[in-house]
């Protein structure tokens, strides 16, 4: 099998961005509109035919705000952080197989942007490096309820990391390899990995809601007690830059779920990428609808979960499916 040459690699690299790029934008109007219809109310309606308009107009005010910063905010963590997290989200996107590849005019075209032996490790290794950006932005504003949300934002996306990591271990065992591509095909191969592990997709989709701060999770950002937690000091592209991150974050944890538990792109018809769009816009639609539906809990009912329940039901889920593998081999 051909490999992929360099220059076609760097034009997926370009690609990809760029799509993800606008991924992200219509997924807030998505989840405006979705949130909009759930409370009998139009959302974004006034920007283009229907609203669709609307991520571009968002843009542009982004663009036009005066980006400020606090007298007392320590200077370069203060500009770098939302550089780093919204960095480390684009970049964790690369690891996530979308396609089985192709050739095309003689040349190998991948269905991922890095195929790498340990794909799996190298995006909690990015998520967690981007934590950095979002507890260094809250730091450096020098405002205690920037700081507060920090601090918020380190003891939250820590604790439920750990559940994370460990709810994927039952799909390592059965699949067998940190390779993304490879997981994939195994699922092609026999069935998908949440019907043996179910209750790792369910650990995983709730750490996953509480890795991305996503509502009934979103401690960091309880805008009734941190006004806006650690951006609030941040305005302009900056702070688009920290939403950027967010949702693009948020992208990339369900293209990890499709990848894990959902088959990635097999499916009838052999319709590839197609059907890993549509599985993963399924998924972000479920993320919306809990954001709708729940309300926020309190932040010691957050960690007592998160320690307490989660971590031992993620820990017995990988001892069992190790201990079956082992019976059955």
């Amino acid at each position: 099998m051909k490999t992929e040459i360099w220059w076609i690699a760097l034009i997926e690299s370009v690609v990809i961005i760029n799509l993800l790029l606008v991924m992200f934008a219509y997924l807030t109007l998505m989840e405006r509109k979705v949130m909009g219809r759930m409370q009998l109310r139009y959302g974004p309606n006034r920007a283009g035919p229907f609203g669709v308009l609307q991520p571009f107009a968002d843009l542009l005010k982004l663009i036009r705000k005066e980006a400020f910063a606090p007298s007392s905010a320590i200077g370069i963590p203060y500009i770098l952080a939302p550089i780093v997290s919204a960095f480390t989200a684009l970049a964790a996107f690369a690891f996530i197989p979308w396609g089985p590849g192709w050739v095309i005019g003689g040349y190998q075209v991948n269905g991922e942007i890095a195929n790498v032996s340990i794909g799996l490790i190298a995006i909690f290794a990015l998520g967690s490096i981007g934590i950095y950006g979002f507890i260094v932005g809250g730091w450096a504003s020098e405002s205690k309820f920037s700081i507060l949300g920090a601090m918020r934002t380190c003891a939250q996306l820590v604790s439920y990391e750990v559940s994370l990591a460990l709810s994927v271990l039952g799909v390592v065992i059965l699949g067998r390899s940190l390779n993304l591509p490879e997981i994939v095909h195994r699922q092609g191969e026999f069935l998908p990995f949440a019907a043996p592990q179910f209750i790792g997709l369910v650990i995983f989709f709730i750490g996953g809601i509480a890795e991305t701060s996503r509502a009934p999770f979103d401690l960091p950002e309880a805008e009734q007690e941190l006004v806006a937690g650690y951006h609030t000091e941040y305005s302009g592209m900056r702070w688009g830059l920290f939403q950027m991150a967010e949702y693009i974050n948020l992208i990339t944890l369900s293209g990890l779920m499709v990848t894990l538990f959902f088959s990635g792109w097999h499916g009838p018809w052999h319709l590839g990428p197609i059907w890993f769009l549509l599985k993963l816009f399924v998924v972000l639609f479920v993320f919306i609808w809990l954001r709708t539906t729940l309300p926020r809990l309190r932040y010691d009912q957050l960690m007592r979960f998160g320690w307490k329940v989660l971590l031992p039901v993620a820990t017995l889920n990988a001892v069992v499916t190790a201990v079956l593998v082992v019976a059955f081999k």
